[in-house]
């Protein structure tokens, strides 16, 4: 087992599997910061069989920080977008399986996150899916709605999800064809379990090339939101 720090993350090497855990007791709210740090984390699985994305504390992640946001210029508002656009593109264009431990709530931008994964793995006993624009009365992003349409193909279930803002945990989640697998247990064995999905699929030998490929061909309009953004150096965090 390997690890190191890229700052808001740490990178961990379990086996074949690329373990990313964004890290504190936080919401792991999506900033400029955090989208570079795990953009930069995601680039160096390219050695590894399959990546895993966790996170500590009670949050998964809480959508995009709103306080970076009123704190910052508004001609730097796109930084936020456009990292969490960037992220997306890099996850779907990289060449192994990537699997989401949802250990906590995924509101939001982090719902999107989450649901942007090949699998995903959820905490049964705790963490619910939450997209809350309807509720604060914010519009969605293209590539948000795209992740929704593309990842969330019944359309009742869809519904529900963004125009309903129902709050979804586990078990329903696992019914209504969000994620996968609902996982007994604290964080540890949610981000367990995907590890143990990840090397499942790391078995297989897949090419890397033809998963990639594959993928953004399941979900094109996702793919058509994002391609232009991903696969190049994670910027810097803009100055206020």
């Amino acid at each position: 087992m390997e690890s190191s720090s890229k700052g808001m993350c740490t990178v961990e090497r379990r086996g074949r599997v690329h373990l990313i855990t964004m890290t504190g007791a936080g919401e792991h709210r999506l900033n400029p910061d955090l989208l570079a740090a795990l953009r930069s984390a995601v680039a160096a699985s390219a050695g590894a069989g399959a990546l895993v994305l966790a996170a500590e504390g009670k949050f998964f992640s809480n959508g995009f920080d709103l306080a970076w946001a009123r704190a910052a210029p508004p001609g730097l508002h796109g930084a936020m977008d456009g990292g969490l656009r960037a992220l997306l593109a890099d996850l779907l264009a990289l060449r192994v399986p990537t699997v989401a431990a949802v250990t906590g709530h995924a509101a939001a931008a982090g719902c999107a996150l989450a649901l942007a994964h090949d699998a995903a793995l959820m905490r049964a006993s705790r963490g619910l899916l939450y997209m809350s624009e309807v509720d604060v009365g914010i519009k969605f992003v293209d590539f948000v709605a795209a992740v929704l349409r593309d990842k969330v193909p019944d359309a009742a279930a869809r519904r529900d999800l963004v125009l309903r803002g129902d709050r979804v945990a586990a078990a329903e989640a696992v019914r209504r064809g969000l994620v996968d697998a609902a996982v007994d247990g604290g964080p540890e064995d949610v981000v367990a379990a995907a590890v143990a999905e990840a090397e499942r699929l790391a078995a297989r030998g897949w090419d890397g090339e033809a998963v990639a490929e594959i993928r953004k061909a399941a979900w094109p309009q996702l793919w058509a939101q994002v391609k232009d953004h991903g696969a190049g150096p994670a910027p810097a965090r803009p100055r206020l």
